[in-house]
């Protein structure tokens, strides 16, 4: 075989046909910076939720915004990680990725079922994927409302879905991704508590950051257009030659003939005005209510709830509960049972039995001057 040295291929043909050389998009600095916005906003707001979640202290600061393709990033991962894929469904079009370290989600499982963060031996297993779902469905629910306000326009999300995988060229493709699209990597430092100084990052396809950047950046573009109207200036009269004061002068004569020619306004005819009389509606001037008949809602049924106690248990207690267990109540043994019409307290009383039934005779009456004294 014969090889023509005009047939010959270049090393940069080689490389393309082999794909090494992949062309990565880069967002502009106006789009970092807006980019960089976007994730302190939601990011300060899921914080919050996650610390109500979680009852620790958590801190999300510091967003470092990066370019890359899909298949470098899952390249350049060296530890077990969950992605929780999130897609719009208002306001924007596409969908976003969360990486979440393994263990970190170990952690913020075992805090969310009542421990204290050290029980994380156990393999990831389908409770944890459920769980940090729930906390992302949170966090990023809240950081969408933030988002809607920041741009002024409703932006809401469909529930988060976990996911234990590795992302390569299938995997991504399944989740509506190409392995050599160029995505929008923004990095934040998340620490909770001393239990977790980790790293959480969000994955957004380059449209979808600019779908969001458009947004943000519209209304900001508005304001900078200001119309203004066409006002004439005065100016102060100053010693200039001859012909210019003349021509001051003779504008300040039409001006000020132009004032004087008022228009005349048309004569309105006279109007016989007289005050308006009011009839006395009320036939008791002393009464204090329009109506005392009680017959009018004597047949309005209201629900009677008899408590006899309660208490707060946390999840992890509940999961405990089975038959024969006792669940301790804030009440003591003889004291009074509180009686709730339609969920208002009316009354206190004591349980007796009747006819082999259980009963309540009525002890005290919360009159309206006890409800205001309690409040």
């Amino acid at each position: 075989m014969t090889i023509v040295a005009d047939e010959l291929l270049s090393q940069d043909e080689i490389d393309a046909l082999l794909n090494d050389d992949v062309e990565v998009e880069e967002l502009t600095e106006e789009e970092i910076d807006a980019m960089g916005e976007v994730g302190n906003i939601s990011m300060g707001t899921s914080a919050t939720t996650l610390y109500t979640l979680l009852g620790q202290k958590v801190s999300i600061t510091t967003p470092k915004v990066t370019t890359s393709t899909m298949k470098a990033f899952s390249e350049s991962i060296d530890f077990p990680y969950v992605i929780i894929k999130i897609d719009y469904k208002t306001g924007i079009e596409g969908m976003n990725l969360l990486i979440l370290k393994e263990k970190d989600v170990k952690i913020i499982t075992d805090l969310m079922m009542g421990g204290d963060g050290t029980n994380v031996s156990d393999d990831l297993t389908d409770l944890h994927l459920s769980a940090i779902s729930e906390a992302m469905n949170q966090m990023v629910g809240s950081s969408s409302t933030s988002l809607s306000e920041m741009i002024g326009e409703k932006i809401d999300i469909n529930p988060p879905e976990a996911l234990n995988k590795e992302i390569d060229d299938e995997k991504a493709s399944k989740m509506g991704l190409d392995s050599e699209e160029t995505v929008v990597i923004t990095s934040f430092k998340m620490t909770i508590g001393d239990l977790i100084d980790s790293e959480i990052m969000q994955i957004m396809p380059i449209d979808v950051s600019r779908q969001l950047v458009k947004k943000l950046m519209k209304p900001s573009e508005e304001e900078g257009v200001v119309e203004t109207p066409e006002v004439e200036s005065e100016v102060e009269s100053s010693p200039e030659p001859v012909q210019r004061e003349t021509k001051n002068e003779n504008n300040q004569q039409r001006k000020q003939q132009q004032t004087n020619q008022v228009p005349e306004q048309p004569q309105r005819a006279k109007v016989n005005a007289q005050p308006l009389e009011f009839n006395n509606f009320s036939d008791k001037p002393d009464s204090k209510y329009y109506n005392n008949d009680i017959e009018l809602i004597k047949k309005v049924p209201l629900e009677i709830t008899v408590e006899l106690g309660r208490t707060t248990k946390k999840i992890s207690e509940i999961l405990e509960v089975g038959e024969g267990s006792v669940l301790e109540l804030n009440s003591i043994v003889g004291e009074s049972l509180n009686i709730l019409a339609n969920g208002q307290m009316i009354a206190k009383g004591e349980v007796v039995v009747v006819d082999e039934n259980y009963g309540v005779r009525v002890t005290d009456i919360i009159t309206p001057e006890k409800i205001i004294e309690r409040i």
